[in-house]
């Protein structure tokens, strides 16, 4: 297999500036097949949040590139702006509220495994739970939230 080069993917800038102010979600993605890492580049439109969840899972640093909001977390809320970078630990709790502009950010963690198929489910009685809402329209990854509203991997969002 020949290995990859260390290269410029993106102008993000110029996807930020193509994409008008009310677009919602993601923006651009990382997309290259040998990578280790997911990024996304997505943006709220003003005055839209991303509902409190915690990502059980993974740690995410988020870089906010324009625009502005607030980070709210169980111990607090801190203003953002260009260009600050946040590490959310995996399990903290938070969401996400864009100021008056919007805001554009990168979210950037370590790559999750896609879904997989598996073996029959063990019979445990009662009726199975449907998840299908909770299933990334646009990337298939499983929210780790039953109450979530957007994709916290691209921004999409979940079906209600």
């Amino acid at each position: 297999m020949e290995q990859e080069s260390a290269r410029v993917v993106a102008d993000l800038g110029r996807e930020l500036a193509a994409a008008s102010p009310d677009t919602g979600g993601a923006l651009w993605r990382l997309a290259e097949r040998a990578r280790g890492l997911d990024a996304n580049l997505l943006r709220l439109p003003p005055g839209r949040t991303i509902d409190e969840h915690t990502d059980l899972q993974l740690d995410v640093l988020l870089i906010v590139l324009e625009g502005g909001g607030e980070l709210r977390t169980e111990t607090g809320t801190q203003d953002l702006r260009p260009v600050c970078a946040l590490w959310l630990p995996k399990g903290s709790r938070r969401s996400l509220a864009a100021g008056a502009d919007g805001m554009g950010y990168l979210s950037v963690h370590a790559r999750r495994p896609g879904l997989t198929i598996a073996g029959p489910p063990r019979d445990e009685g009662g009726e199975a739970a449907c998840l299908l809402g909770q299933v990334c329209p646009e990337c298939g990854r499983l929210a780790t939230e039953r109450a979530a509203r957007c994709c916290w991997s691209c921004g999409a969002a979940l079906e209600a």
